[in-house]
């Protein structure tokens, strides 16, 4: 593995993550240009952007920068673990059985369902008086 850099766009509800990965690196993770640890200070969001990574024992060997955008905390770490997944698949397919087996591969398209006219919320309605 050389110094090539391979990049892919991972999205969750309203977050999109433009991940640049280096094989050959230290294990460093950007994003935004923090260290994971300053920009996802809760351990919960930090492992779930390293879980392809582990799975695929490639934590230590590639460099992650991340571009992140939109969305929650938590949309963010999971659009950061499909574009790092995506891009471990990029550099290397046979890795592609083992993230799948995990489900870091799959586009979760849930996004939140649109308020509707004349209701308080997307299903809710207003309290019903009879008189």
């Amino acid at each position: 593995m050389s110094q090539e850099v391979v990049n892919a766009v991972g999205r969750r509800k309203s977050a999109v993550a433009r991940v640049y990965l280096t094989a050959g690196g230290s294990g460093k993770i950007t994003i935004n240009d923090r260290p994971l640890e300053t920009y996802f200070p809760m351990e919960i969001f930090q492992f779930v952007v390293k879980q392809p990574l582990q799975v695929t024992n490639l934590a230590e060997g590639v460099d992650v920068k991340i571009n992140l955008a939109g969305g929650g905390i938590k949309g963010q770490a999971e659009a950061a673990r499909l574009g790092i997944s995506r891009c471990l698949i990029e550099m290397d397919a046979e890795l592609r059985p083992e993230l799948k087996k995990n489900g870091f591969l799959t586009r979760d398209s849930r996004v939140v369902e649109r308020k509707k006219p004349g209701r308080p919320g997307a299903r809710k309605r207003f309290q019903f008086s009879k008189r």
